[in-house]
């Protein structure tokens, strides 16, 4: 790997970031491995979260305690991925989607990329629509549609500034948010009171309870495609170890606790409708915290603002990672990553304008095509990263339009991602298919085990087979080799 000289001193990035998807220098890595700690803590501690949360007492009509282990289990499972892709970060100095070259190489990465872009732009659209939804709700004199606009433009505002930025705001609100969080719960459980038969609502079900674990995993499975975007900028010496228990930490905490208040709210609103599938759940939550809805749920669109920056500021990194692999000797800075930022924010926004009325459908399906997608390429990438280069990566080569040593197509990679996605269809349970294996079962949805399981195994073996031997990258460094975790 290149840029091993030693900074005569160090410096801090500049307030706007002129940096994009370039490899950071050593004498602008700054920051304490905490500060993963706050960012994946405070950004997560929104209105969308406890919606997601909600899914498992309202639309999987889980009792509460059942959906709390499911939520529980599918956090800690997820979250050890998506932590071992933040560790990437402080060691090669780049974006996570520009690493993935050295996986699928300069073009077999583009599929990658490309889908990543799609994700983006669906969550920054769904953080929109539940933060719209949010704000009208505390607020008469503000529409739906004028919340998802006024969320939108903060969200542009941060990601054109930038890192630092991001950083800040998201410290912030690990203070400000867990603090609203921790009334909430309070508030509803001991002022608000729960009603008799609450712990009755509901029962266990099998594909209820595998869909809880589903989503929640794929929460922290999401933020595997751009979780080492925000660790880059590290200490090349932060170290393994502590990057990924600070990312895992923050993000675990951050997000299990607002599912359970989701799972939480859901219970309580299932409890007097009679369509669970069609819960409120922003606006049951609103009414559970009377007289202090307005500033809880204020707050929690302050973190809907957060999380929208960071997808947006990911979202046009990878764009801009498409751009320069056409034309390796472009390496765009602010300017640019403002006017990608505004081009996608456009879109987004057309998006959650467009699907608002009928949206928890639409993002339930969302969340299982992700599934589908992100498992193949997370095995590929924490196999080739941890068991087979070690850390090591010659990231000079993946700026070169034909790749380096890692090509413009890895042909294993790719065949290992399309056999991962291929292989979890027969196990696959959604709205718009329900393969053989899963229906046998009940509609019990097990896909992503199984991707995880077929890929991981297939790809360390078909890759060290198939090994160039003449690769000097496939040499592990002494002084780069990632320490374990």
């Amino acid at each position: 790997m290149s840029m091993r000289s030693t900074p005569s001193a160090t410096t801090e990035v500049p307030r706007l970031e002129d940096k994009t998807i370039q490899p950071i220098p050593l004498n602008e890595r700054h920051g304490k491995a905490r500060d993963l700690f706050t960012i994946w803590f405070g950004s997560n501690i929104m209105i969308m979260t406890i919606v997601t949360g909600g899914l498992a007492t309202t639309v999987l009509g889980l009792n509460f305690a059942t959906a709390v282990v499911g939520l529980i289990i599918g956090n800690l499972v997820g979250g050890v991925f998506m932590a071992l892709h933040s560790a990437q970060g402080p060691q090669l100095g780049v974006a996570q989607m520009v690493q993935t070259r050295g996986q699928f190489g300069s073009f077999g990465a583009l599929l990658i990329v490309g889908i990543v872009v799609i994700m983006y732009v669906g969550f920054f659209a769904a953080n929109l629509v539940f933060g719209g939804q949010a704000m009208a709700a505390v607020n008469s004199g503000i529409s739906v549609d004028a919340g998802i606009i006024l969320i939108g433009v903060v969200s542009v505002i941060a990601t054109i500034f930038g890192y630092r930025l991001i950083h800040a705001y998201a410290r912030f609100l690990s203070i400000v948010a867990g603090v609203a969080l921790l009334l909430a719960f309070i508030w509803i459980l001991f002022v608000h009171g729960l009603p008799a038969g609450f712990l009755t609502q509901g029962n266990f079900n099998w594909v209820g309870f595998m869909g809880t674990i589903s989503v929640s995993a794929l929460w922290q499975l999401a933020y595997a495609p751009y979780v080492s975007d925000y660790s880059r900028y590290m200490p090349q010496g932060t170290g393994s170890r502590p990057a990924f228990w600070a990312s895992y930490s923050g993000c675990v905490l951050g997000t299990l606790f607002p599912m359970v208040l989701g799972a939480l709210v859901g219970t309580l609103a299932v409890v007097v409708t009679v369509d669970p599938a069609n819960v409120d759940i922003v606006g049951s939550l609103g009414a559970q915290l009377r007289p202090w809805t307005m500033i809880i749920i204020g707050i929690f669109c302050l973190g809907v603002a957060a999380s929208n920056a960071m997808n947006l500021y990911c979202g046009v990194l990878c764009t801009l990672t498409i751009g320069q692999t056409f034309k390796p000797s472009w390496l765009p800075r602010a300017k640019t990553r403002t006017v990608a930022a505004i081009i996608l924010f456009i879109v987004a926004v057309s998006i959650a304008l467009f699907a608002r009325d009928n949206f928890m459908l639409l993002y339930q399906n969302f969340l299982s095509f992700l599934l589908y997608v992100l498992v193949p390429w997370t095995a590929i990438n924490l196999v080739d990263y941890y068991l087979l280069r070690h850390g090591d990566y010659r990231v000079e080569d993946f700026f070169r339009r034909d790749g380096g040593v890692y090509g413009r197509f890895n042909w294993v990679a790719i065949g290992c991602y399309v056999a991962g996605t291929l292989v979890q269809v027969p196990f696959s349970a959604t709205a718009i298919y329900t393969g053989p294996v899963a229906a046998a079962m009940g509609g019990v949805d097990l896909s992503w085990i199984v991707g995880l399981v077929v890929v991981a195994p297939l790809y360390y073996f078909v890759a060290r087979l198939f090994r160039k031997t003449a690769d000097p990258a496939s040499v592990p460094s002494p002084e780069l080799v990632t320490e374990p975790i």
